[in-house]
């Protein structure tokens, strides 16, 4: 009934033992699908061990804007190894951190074009993360062809809200923190928007405002687990099984049943990642 469309079980403080456990939580849930997100060469080889263990597993492969400093031409050519083994849904997640600015930003780009251009050259879809750096983001994504009609002509088209057709790019914004207008932008160029556990949290007035004025048919949820436990269980390890209750703000907000919310949210992930039942 749920896809978790960001998580990182794949995350490398985990011991083995609490790995399983946490899995085994997932796999006695109503979580039908979690995307595994890679986020250097260790963790996406864990997420796609972890998609060859279970069932409802999917993994992404890439290398995040904070731990591309350590990137070079031979480890990302076994990125691009990975990212073609069976279960791997996408490329991310990838884009520019200037908050934290763990790498240089020149390094953050450059590996940020290479690796759009490895979505592009496999065709596959793209996880961004974007902080303090929106219009780099978007501006290096225009750039690159990740919103070109070429590409678009990669992937089937889309529903509006309408019922009409429209372009999928197939990028999306993990994480979404930024403004309605930007959100209204990045969906009009042919992006997704991916809501996580901040849209629960008291006064982020800003999120529950994105969710109102985007079009469920371009929403998805997320926990970006361990991190950004939801409401009631903030301060918490966050896990897959807690995107039931972002799923919950989000049919608040839109004034649906949360079983139509987890129906939308889930088939949108399913179509975005091109995964069948």
């Amino acid at each position: 009934m749920l896809f978790d469309s960001h998580a990182h079980i794949n995350y490398p403080e985990f011991s083995p033992q609490h790995r399983n456990e946490i899995c085994s939580l997932i796999s006695n849930s109503a979580v039908d699908y979690v995307m595994d997100v890679g986020c250097d060469l260790a963790s996406s080889r864990q997420s796609v061990m972890d998609a060859k263990k279970y069932p409802w597993c999917y993994a992404s492969v890439g290398y995040h804007p904070h731990d591309v400093k350590g990137l070079d031409d031979i480890t990302f050519m076994m990125i691009e190894q990975l990212a073609r083994e069976e279960k791997v849904k996408a490329i991310g997640e990838i884009g520019l951190d200037y908050y934290r600015d763990l790498s240089p930003r020149d390094e953050q780009q450059y590996w940020f074009r290479r690796q759009i251009q490895l979505a592009n050259k496999l065709k596959m879809p793209i996880i961004i993360h974007t902080r303090d750096a929106m219009q780099d983001t978007v501006d290096i994504l225009n750039e690159e062809g990740a919103f070109s009609a070429e590409r678009k002509a990669m992937f089937p088209k889309r529903l509006d809200e309408n019922g009409n057709f429209c372009d999928d790019a197939r990028v999306l914004f993990h994480c979404y923190s930024g403004s309605a207008e930007d959100a209204k932008r990045i969906v009009k160029l042919g992006g997704t928007i991916s809501i996580a556990g901040p849209v629960t949290f008291k006064n982020n007035r800003k999120t529950v405002k994105v969710v109102e004025e985007i079009p469920s048919e371009f929403l998805l949820a997320e926990t970006d687990s361990p991190f950004l436990t939801p409401e009631p269980h903030r301060g918490k390890e966050n896990i897959s099984v807690n995107v039931e209750h972002t799923v919950a703000k989000m049919a608040e907000i839109k004034g649906i049943s949360y079983d139509a919310m987890a129906q939308i949210t889930k088939a949108n992930a399913m179509k975005f990642f091109d995964i069948h039942e």
